[in-house]
């Protein structure tokens, strides 16, 4: 009843109110918090573009048939529309494999590229792997490289100290993503996206996601398009001020939240990381196996056993989320900076990610 007491009430950074209440570590109220798995109230059900991206395509993408998948809305909140997984068995695992092991690698830019030389965070993942496989429940034990991994940016590359992308600050944008992408896109009444930035977001138990808006894109008539993978997390929507109080709901492991419209440019937050409802070391359906006969085309790829091992013990304490931007129109170029050249733009710590800190709450990562 706290929560909804605080929702309530409007005024300066209500929304400050929200994210406190809701990363304190004994927060028991839940029950404020919208499920998406047991919809009603503010829920109602949202129609896709069924039509409009073809089952070979959706299957390619590692996802169901957009006929069976799920979507709603949130009253209030127009241009807002949230997928509880509609990903095919076992294809989760390709794309938690390809945020640990592969869009990391360079030229992709990291957190770690701040403080390590380029040669150490050439490849996180053979540095992290056995130590990540012996790990045990002892929160003594040193993290690994891939724990220590905070975000990743792909494509455009977002420059956190500027807040904007430029042309000279550019890698190829991975095309398995960019596939994905654009089916969901597309189902959601998006012909055309293209993905051409990505952030992807590492969190641990102890991880939050500061107040922030996405508008440092030049084109918002694109969608902004966030896939979470691992264990569950709180994410608050709120409005176009701070003064308006946000909207809690859970998002779980291959839940997709597509913000675009008026949604598109609202304030929104992960307060907190939680384990998964199941109550297992990971949802249980990341422990589906992959078919075997995947199509032609497929995007998705196998993962060893020896792989899933290590992504498995990551995901035991950790959540992954993709959101993946169109920074461009079609024919739109940057506008020109002056004095602007290919060096500055390496990105600073993210004030928006945060860890707790024994001294501090709320204290930006410096791993």
């Amino acid at each position: 009843m706290a929560a909804a007491a605080l929702t309530r009430e409007g005024g300066e950074d209500a929304f400050r109110r929200l994210f406190r209440f809701y990363r304190q570590r004994d927060a028991s109220d839940l029950r404020g918090v919208v499920d998406f798995s047991v919809p009603g109230g503010q829920v109602f059900r949202s129609q896709l573009s069924i039509s409009s991206v073809s089952d070979q395509d959706a299957c390619r993408a590692g996802l169901q048939p957009v006929s069976q998948w799920k979507a709603y809305g949130l009253n209030g909140y127009p241009g807002f529309i949230f997928i509880p997984n509609p990903f095919l068995p076992g294809c989760q695992r390709h794309w938690v494999k390809q945020c640990l092991k592969l869009y990391p690698q360079k030229p992709n830019v990291c957190n770690l590229d701040l403080h390590m030389a380029p040669e150490k965070t050439i490849d996180l993942w053979g540095q992290s792997k056995e130590q990540l496989k012996r790990k045990g429940s002892s929160k003594r034990e040193p993290r690994s490289l891939l724990e220590k991994l905070r975000w990743v940016t792909l494509g455009y590359h977002y420059n956190w100290d500027t807040k904007k992308y430029s042309a000279n600050h550019h890698t190829p944008f991975p095309s398995d993503l960019a596939f994905l992408s654009e089916q969901v896109a597309t189902a959601c009444g998006f012909r055309g996206f293209q993905a051409q930035a990505g952030i992807l977001n590492y969190y641990h138990f102890d991880s939050s996601l500061g107040i922030h808006v996405d508008e440092s894109e030049l084109d918002h008539s694109r969608p902004l398009l966030s896939f979470s993978f691992g264990q569950s997390s709180i994410f608050l929507l709120g409005g176009l001020k701070r003064e308006e109080a946000p909207t809690a709901m859970f998002m779980h492991s291959g839940d997709i939240m597509v913000m675009s419209g008026f949604s598109r440019l609202l304030h929104h937050a992960v307060p907190r990381v939680l384990p998964n409802p199941e109550g297992t070391a990971l949802p249980l359906c990341l422990d589906q196996a992959l078919s075997s006969d995947l199509p032609v085309g497929s995007v998705i790829e196998h993962s060893s056993d020896e792989d899933w091992q290590v992504c498995a013990k990551y995901l035991q304490s950790s959540r992954i989320n993709m959101t993946i931007r169109q920074v461009l129109a079609e024919g739109q170029k940057f506008p020109e900076e002056s004095g602007t050249n290919g060096k500055g733009q390496a990105p600073s710590e993210d004030s928006h990610h945060q860890e707790n800190s024994r001294a501090k709450r709320h204290k930006p990562n410096t791993d």
